[in-house]
C-alpha cells in the first residue's frame, strides 16, 4: 500500500515571516491527518524559519532543489548535505521550470539524484512532455527516457525513497489539468518504465505524483485514480485553506 504524498512547491514565493505565518494557520487544518505525507517545499531564506515552525508535527520539509556536487565554487548553490543538516527531508529535483529556465538536463537531474540519496533525502524527480510532444504523440516516448535516464546508475536496493512526479508542462501554471484518465495513462507508462529498469516489486512500491494546476475543485478526481499517488502542488498551495482542502481530498 503506498502512502500518498502531497507536496506543496512554493517556488520564488513568501518571505520568512510570511511561511511563518503560513505554517501557523496551515497545522491546526491539518492537524492529526495521517492518511498522507504532508511537506512544504519554499524557498531557500525560508528553509530554516518553517523547519523550525514544523517540529514535532505531521508536517515535513523539503527544498525546491539542490546542487550534485558535496561542496565548491558553486555560487548560489545549496548541497544535499545542507539540506540535510538543517532537517529537510526530501527535495524536488528537475523541476521542468528548472529545465526551461536554468538548463537542467536528465544528466544533472540523474547526478542529483544520486546525491539526494547519498544523504538520505526523499527525491521527488519531476518528468514530463511539451504541449508540442503530447501533440505530436511523443509522450509515451518523453515520459520514458526521462525516466530511464533520471535512474541511470541507480540500484534496486536504493530505489525505495524515489518519488516521481508526472508534470506534463503543459499543465504547470495554466490553468490547464490533464484529466484524470490521461494523468492515470501517463503514471502506468512511468510505472512499467521503472519495472523494466529496476523490477516489478520496486516500480508496485514507487510512489508516482500528479503535478499540474491541482486545485481544491480537482484533487479529488485526479487522487482517486489508484495509479495516482498524490500531489505536486504549485499555487493553490500558498494559501493555507486552498492546500489543507488539497491534503483532505
Amino acid at each position: 500500500m503506498r502512502k500518498p504524498l502531497i507536496a506543496a512547491n512554493w517556488k520564488m514565493y513568501k518571505t520568512p515571516a510570511q511561511a511563518s505565518e503560513f505554517v501557523t494557520n496551515f497545522l491546526p487544518l491539518v492537524a492529526g491527518h495521517d492518511r498522507d505525507e504532508i511537506v512544504l517545499c519554499p524557498s531557500d531564506t525560508s528553509l530554516a524559519t518553517v523547519i523550525a515552525s514544523v517540529q514535532g508535527t505531521n508536517v515535513g520539509v523539503g527544498g525546491q532543489n539542490m546542487h550534485f556536487a558535496e561542496e565548491g565554487a558553486y555560487t548560489g548553490e545549496t548541497s544535499a548535505q545542507m539540506l540535510t543538516t538543517i532537517g529537510a527531508t526530501c527535495v524536488i529535483l528537475g523541476h521542468s521550470e528548472r529545465r526551461q529556465y536554468f538548463c537542467e538536463t536528465d544528466e544533472t537531474v540523474n547526478k542529483k539524484l544520486h546525491a539526494a540519496l547519498k544523504y538520505k533525502l526523499t527525491p521527488i524527480v519531476c518528468i514530463g512532455e511539451s504541449l508540442a510532444e503530447r501533440e505530436g504523440g511523443h509522450t509515451e516516448d518523453v515520459l520514458r527516457r526521462q525516466a530511464t535516464q533520471a535512474l541511470t546508475g541507480i540500484a534496486p536496493a536504493d530505489a525505495e525513497p524515489i518519488v516521481i512526479a508526472y508534470e506534463p508542462v503543459w499543465a504547470i501554471g495554466t490553468g490547464k489539468t490533464a484529466t484524470p484518465e490521461m494523468a492515470a495513462e501517463a503514471h502506468l507508462i512511468i510505472r512499467s518504465e521503472v519495472a523494466r529498469r529496476l523490477g516489478r516489486s520496486v516500480a508496485e512500491n514507487l510512489r508516482i505524483l500528479y503535478g499540474g494546476s491541482v486545485k481544491p475543485d480537482n484533487a479529488t478526481a485526479l487522487l482517486n485514480q489508484p495509479e495516482i499517488d498524490g500531489a505536486l502542488v504549485g499555487g493553490a498551495s500558498l494559501d493555507p485553506q486552498s492546500f489543507a482542502r488539497i491534503v483532505k481530498y
